[in-house]
């Protein structure tokens, strides 16, 4: 079966307001949008929404729950990570370990208490939103006259979550980075027309070959025009390596594996997903373990990129978050949702806050344009439904 084109048009919807958005943030701003060293900071800024965001969808497939403490978390690991670091003088690969397993032990507890105990995710969260905060704080306070440790003397640390892979000079093209970007763009090609045909011979429902080609010379143009972008900014953020693993990781974990079908099914019915044999118990304690390890890996980007631990580390970062996968078409009530939207809407996001601040527009009102954005893509999501219906 082919998609009509009523059908694409629907599917690509977000995407096709991202770049009416950039457009214009491009033409408001003069150009400054389209240069190479605001490319950089779209993605080193936003690093954490993609990041977080790829956890968020998981605790939102299962039926629309979210994660509340991820924020105050990341302030408190930054300030834990800070400490044995700096002030203890621990080796930086043991501080990483410590962080990740304090990550794991809360998140096996999390998961236990939401998933076995059958607290509610939102007040299981709100208790860690609160004592995360206040945690990560006195430690801060406790060991530095400014509230805040810095990181800058933990060069190995810096270079693997802030550095730069085949760094060169601003504004000389770097070869490396351009090579990469076309095999990027290759393989996108490659996958997508692959993916297509093996769709077609399963006897899926598939879009014709000239719009998957299409789409794809798209994407493999984004590609290269990004990469072309970072290799004038200086090389590839070593953060942009990260965000590309976690994010392929949940796509390949949603899209093809039987695990993340349970998902999809919990969050869809859970009851039939238990009487269909699903552990729907595991599957929520897994979607709260592995929140928590994501914003452990959140957790190093932050600390690498601001370069210390502060007590406003953190602050907001799960309405960015839950914004990125709700603006993404991750259904509120859960069971649908793909990386994929997710990642555009942490792109659409990004490019607003990054656009309306190169125009020097009140940080208040940035609030005002996400909030109507989110009410707007939620909206959409359910008039689409009830028009299905």
């Amino acid at each position: 079966m082919k998609k009509n084109a009523s059908q694409i048009l629907k599917d690509n919807m977000m995407l096709i307001v991202l770049v009416v958005v950039y457009l214009f943030f491009t033409i408001r701003t003069g150009g400054a949008m389209f240069s190479p060293f605001n490319f950089n900071e779209l993605i080193t800024q936003n690093a954490y929404v993609f990041i977080l965001g790829s956890g968020m969808l998981m605790c939102m497939l299962t039926g629309g729950n979210i994660d509340l403490a991820c924020g105050a978390l990341v302030c408190f690991l930054g300030a834990v990570g800070a400490y044995f670091m700096m002030i203890q003088g621990m080796s930086i690969g043991v501080t990483i370990l410590l962080m990740l397993a304090i990550g794991v032990v809360y998140g096996c507890i999390l998961g236990y208490l939401i998933a076995y105990i059958n607290i509610p995710p939102w007040i299981a969260t709100l208790a860690g939103f609160l004592a995360f905060r206040g945690l990560g704080t006195n430690i801060l306070s406790s060991n530095s006259t400014t509230g805040s440790i810095s990181v800058k003397k933990a060069e190995g640390f810096l270079r693997i979550f802030a550095g730069k892979l085949f760094k060169t000079k601003m504004g000389v093209l770097n070869m490396p980075c351009i090579i990469v970007a076309v095999i990027a763009a290759v393989l996108v090609i490659i996958l997508n027309v692959a993916g297509r045909m093996n769709k077609v011979k399963k006897g899926y429902e598939a879009e014709s070959m000239a719009s998957v080609l299409g789409k794809s010379l798209v994407e493999a143009a984004v590609i290269l025009l990004v990469g072309y972008k970072l290799a004038m900014a200086g090389g590839i953020p070593t953060v942009l390596v990260w965000v590309a693993a976690v994010v392929l990781f949940y796509s390949f974990i949603t899209e093809k594996t039987t695990i993340g079908r349970h998902f999809y099914v919990v969050g869809g019915n859970k009851e039939a997903a238990r009487l269909s044999g699903v552990n729907t118990k595991r599957i929520m304690f897994g979607a709260y373990l592995n929140m928590a390890v994501v914003t452990v890996i959140t957790t190093w980007v932050i600390l690498g990129r601001v370069q210390a631990a502060n007590s406003t580390a953190g602050t907001n970062f799960e309405m960015d978050a839950i914004s990125a996968c709700v603006v993404g078409g991750v259904s509120a009530y859960g069971g649908a949702g793909r990386i994929f939207g997710m990642v555009i809407g942490a792109t659409l996001i990004g490019v607003i806050n990054l656009g309306m601040s190169l125009m020097n527009i009140d940080a208040n009102y940035q609030k005002v344009v996400k909030g109507v954005v989110l009410l707007a893509a939620v909206a959409f999501d359910i008039l689409s439904k009830n028009r299905e219906k």
